[in-house]
């Protein structure tokens, strides 16, 4: 049966940095390539922070693979780094800059829907080489099988092609991840959320305030007590002519602490900190918000099983230990990777062993390590245990808390930069939220500012989204309060009091008694997939070039 469907020596899903690394891997070693792009073009159903990195000790990084990169597809070469610590009004703040440079040979900002637009030319050209290309439109929904054995994929647009290789880079996600119990979405804590705000800025304005030149860009990120004790951040990073703002939380806290995103969001924004760069003027371009794996707990130690691999966010490749946040440069060595482990699989004439090839890339290249270090894995029992982490806060908190935190303050910087104390760092309120509150508390400065932007409402950042809807993508499966309310806050177009959102609450009356239960509309759906985490939902994407469309990403 499947010898009358469209063969390639490889498909890739998904034409995001993982897969146009993947595609121009394979497709410069002579590889006969076919990339398939669900949105209405490469980038159209991306989001970012973002940075992307190039370390020196990567085997791959973009800008090798694609040498007009810097000029062409990003933002602003990132040359500063920092962090602030912050208790009501009070901000003391770190130099970043050792840890940011770390194993660095450059950084820039990036928007998604330029790069990967910008990424997916070339790969069309380099795959057209190759007797393959690029469509756009065309969603994979799932795995062919043959005997039991995957042998290619199936689309709603097209046919079922048949590949040698399948290279999963379809994002947080991932349909094939999925349909090869290769990931699930179980539990919130191997999660986080991440919400953004793309602000209009002028060039001139950004070199201004932020004190940079037309080649420079800085970067900031925010912890303490502004977030309601969701363990999180923020983050503010300069574009050519806009800023990313944003938030990046545990998805279990979010759901713990029944917090909004688009709350939390406003929070950082309206902090009397980011005053100085905004003096009174905002003017928000787009809204947004995707899933984030947390690779400590979620990076597939072996992502692949039989023709599939897996690359990228699909793969749990995102590393997210403190102040670092990095995503998008393991994607692109994985996907290097993975062509690098195809030819030499194919040389052998065993094209089957890619997956076991790339697997052992991914440990003998130090990837693994970076995402899923060791020493977390051997101190976490300890530093995340729930009575030890209730004493260390009474200690922070303590006169002996204090005068610890007084003396040695510059300690605390140089932890927040070394790279072996942030591998092992706890995924615990303590670190994300009682010691940089207490840092600011004891060391900080008050900041004597208003800050009297307003940021729009809920309902106008969704307005301003561009949808081309199509059917229900998502189906409620559970519709009780129980099984499904967490979704009402934690969805990042929801909220309890607004009613136009994907999830909301009704109460129902009924025989003189009352019960909520939650509705569900996915026509403002933003395809984050927190809600395939948070509630008992059936979960997938839309149709090839359906539903949300990113202009910014």
């Amino acid at each position: 049966m499947t010898n009358d469907y469209e063969h390639y020596e490889a498909v890739v899903v998904g034409a995001g940095p993982g897969g146009a690394a993947a595609a121009a891997s394979l497709a410069n070693q002579g590889v006969e390539t076919l990339v398939l792009e669900r949105g209405v073009d490469a980038g159209s159903k991306n989001v970012s922070g973002g940075l992307i990195y190039a370390e020196e000790s990567a085997p791959y990084t973009i800008d090798e693979l694609f040498p007009d990169f810097r000029e062409e597809a990003s933002e602003r070469p990132i040359d500063e780094y920092y962090i602030h610590n912050i208790a009501g009004n009070k901000v003391k703040t770190f130099d970043l800059n050792d840890i940011h440079h770390h194993d660095t040979e450059w950084c820039d900002s990036v928007l998604r829907r330029q790069m990967d637009s910008w990424l997916a030319e070339r790969v069309h050209e380099k795959c057209k080489e190759t007797g393959g290309g690029l469509l756009t439109g065309v969603r994979v929904n799932g795995l062919l099988r043959d005997g039991g054995e995957i042998v290619g994929v199936t689309c709603d647009e097209l046919d079922p092609i048949t590949a040698d290789l399948i290279v999963a880079a379809d994002g947080v996600n991932s349909e094939l991840a999925r349909d090869a119990d290769l990931q699930n979405w179980d539990a919130p804590d191997e999660w986080f959320q991440g919400v953004k705000a793309v602000v209009d800025m002028e060039s001139e304005l950004v070199n201004e305030r932020f004190g940079v030149d037309d080649n420079e860009g800085v970067a900031h990120l925010f912890s303490g007590d502004l977030f309601e004790n969701v363990r999180g951040g923020g983050f503010l990073y300069t574009n050519d002519d806009t800023l990313s703002i944003g938030t990046v939380f545990h998805l279990d806290s979010i759901a713990e602490e029944r917090a909004e995103p688009q709350q939390l969001l406003d929070n950082l924004l309206t902090h009397p900190l980011l005053d100085q760069w905004f003096q009174g003027d905002y003017e928000e371009l787009e809204y947004s918000a995707k899933l984030v794996p947390d690779s400590k707990k979620v990076a597939h130690p072996s992502p692949h099983q039989g023709r599939l691999v897996l690359v990228g966010d699909a793969a749990g490749q995102m590393q997210a230990q403190g102040p670092i946040i990095k995503g998008m440069n393991h994607a692109v060595t994985a996907g290097g990777l993975v062509g690098e482990a195809f030819v030499e699989a194919k040389n052998r004439g065993e094209t089957d062993l890619a997956g076991q090839l790339y697997e052992q890339k991914l440990e003998t290249e130090g990837v693994m390590d970076q995402l899923r270090p060791t020493r977390y894995e051997a101190t976490r029992a300890v530093s995340e245990n729930d009575i030890l982490n209730s004493f260390g806060q009474k200690v922070i908190g303590s006169v002996v808390g204090t005068a610890g935190l007084k003396v040695a303050g510059g300690l605390a910087e140089k932890a927040f930069n070394s790279p072996f104390v942030l591998g092992m760092i706890p995924d615990t309120r303590t670190s994300y939220v009682t010691i940089p509150t207490r840092i600011a508390e004891v060391l900080g400065t008050e900041i004597d500012a208003e800050n009297d932007i307003e940021p729009p409402e809920l309902d106008e950042r969704i307005g301003d989204l561009t949808y081309n809807v199509d059917d229900p993508h998502i189906q409620l499966l559970d519709n009780s309060y129980e099984a499904s309310g967490t979704a009402v806050t934690a969805c990042p177009v929801s909220a309890e009091d607004f009613g136009g959102g994907c999830y909301r609450l009704e109460t129902i009356k009924s025989n003189g008694s009352e019960e909520q239960v939650v509705s569900l509309d996915t026509q403002p759906c933003v395809e984050c997939g927190t809600c395939a985490v948070v509630a008992d939902t059936d979960w997938e994407h839309p149709p090839g070039e359906k539903g949300v469309e990113f202009k910014q990403g």
